[in-house]
């Protein structure tokens, strides 16, 4: 593990001459951020003696929970969208977890994966709703302010199932309650921007981003509850904002999946006059949907 990952400042090139820190939390070995929310709540099953964990994931989540289960030694069972990703599926399988593909996205898998743990007596670990993934990224924002050279005038952070953001914003408003929180959400998976909005879960059959790690259709109440507390802001990003913010990204030497890029879409709007953190989260995206991106972002 690197701990803490690291806090560069980004190129003139990539921000058009703001002051943009990124907080590379694509440098772990997994490529992605979700092992600081997966190692502490499978502690957690371990200590209430759990025989193995279930869980449900379009990737990073799902990698994270099978590292964290064979450092723990415990086995792990990820049940994915037919549809996953390919680049994390190969994560996933490599850690060594037993995959289930099953359902058009990650809900319908979720479903499954439910039903699936009831049956075998194990836990379900649903991704956003273990109090210890809010502390493990809770981590993530107190590094942000120990390595911040300056105050800091905004931190933003791609919103998926909201946990992420979540845990920084708990750790951002404590220690620096005037920095603003803002949330990105892909405008073809908006459910978790909606529910911010109205302040609690709603309905929303929309989803159909490229951006695995935004993929989500059912919001999760914790999440939104603690997002209303936490965040200042939720904005929306289109699927070609996202692809030529992943095209600038290659431009400057990082490679980044759609939810890493999502920040960097929003930046120009973005109600910040002073220093910026962009959360990297992650780089595990399918060579296919990269080269596209790259070379013709506006194709999306």
């Amino acid at each position: 593990m690197i701990l803490p990952t690291p806090l560069d400042r980004a190129s003139d090139s990539l921000c058009s001459g703001r002051e943009v820190w990124l907080k590379r939390e694509d440098v772990h070995e997994l490529g992605a951020f979700k092992w600081r929310g997966a190692l502490p709540a499978l502690e957690c099953f371990r200590a209430a003696n759990a025989a193995g964990v279930v869980t449900a994931s379009t990737g990073n989540h799902g990698a994270a929970v099978a590292w964290a289960g064979r450092r723990l030694g415990l086995p792990v069972v990820v049940f994915a969208p037919e549809k996953v990703s390919q680049a994390k599926l190969a994560i996933i399988l490599e850690k060594g977890a037993e995959v289930r593909r099953v359902g058009r996205d990650l809900d319908e898998a979720k479903e499954k994966a439910v039903g699936f743990a009831r049956e075998r007596g194990l836990p379900f670990f649903e991704d956003g709703a273990e109090p210890a993934q809010y502390e493990g990224y809770r981590a993530i924002g107190g590094e942000i302010l120990e390595q911040a050279p300056k105050p800091l005038s905004a931190v933003v952070a791609p919103v998926g199932n909201g946990a992420l953001i979540c845990g920084i914003g708990m750790a951002i408003k404590e220690r620096s309650p005037s920095t603003i929180v803002v949330g990105v959400a892909a405008a073809e998976a908006p459910v978790m921007a909606l529910s911010f909005e109205a302040g609690s879960p709603v309905a929303c059959d929309r989803m159909a981003t490229f951006a695995d790690g935004l993929a989500v259709r059912v919001a999760i109440p914790r999440a939104v509850e603690t997002m209303r507390r936490v965040v200042d802001r939720m904005l929306l990003v289109s699927e070609r904002e996202i692809a030529s913010a992943v095209a600038a990204y290659a431009r400057c030497g990082i490679r980044v999946e759609g939810a890493a890029a999502a920040p960097l879409a929003a930046l120009p709007r973005v109600p910040a006059s002073g220093p910026t953190v962009l959360l990297v989260s992650g780089r595990n995206i399918d060579e296919e949907v990269y080269r596209r991106a790259t070379a013709s972002p506006g194709s999306f």
